[in-house]
């Protein structure tokens, strides 16, 4: 192959020459590779939309459990935001459609509280 010719043909998300995405340009002249050598001047971006977005779990993600209720489940450590001990067990459940993240149900072993996340 010779100098200057890349390995893929690829979007400016990714890297041309190992196919690894690449950071967002920040405050330098150029955007590197993590993986590689490859270098791109920051004005290859100009006028390219990029969005981003950060999404915080609901408040009302928190659900307290029945006393009675046994809990069982694989034990992580995990701190309950409820009491503040270590110790939560979780199970998960398809809640949403198939192409979305899985729901992770996670039950405090001393409290019983029990929050979950959508993953």
């Amino acid at each position: 192959m010779e100098p200057g010719s890349s390995c893929f043909e690829s979007e400016l998300d990714f890297c041309p020459e190992c196919g690894t995405v690449l950071p967002l340009p920040g405050v330098l002249d150029k955007v590197a590779c993590y993986c590689c050598d490859f270098l791109i001047d920051v004005k290859e971006f100009e006028k390219r939309i990029i969005n981003t977005s950060v999404t915080f779990n609901r408040i009302d993600s928190r659900i307290t459990v029945d006393e009675g209720k046994a809990v069982t489940g694989p034990l992580i450590d995990r701190k309950c935001p409820q009491c503040g001990q270590e110790g939560m067990v979780y199970h998960t459940r398809q809640m949403r459609s198939a192409d979305e993240g899985q729901t992770v149900f996670y039950t405090c072993i001393h409290c019983k509280f029990q929050e979950k996340e959508d993953s």
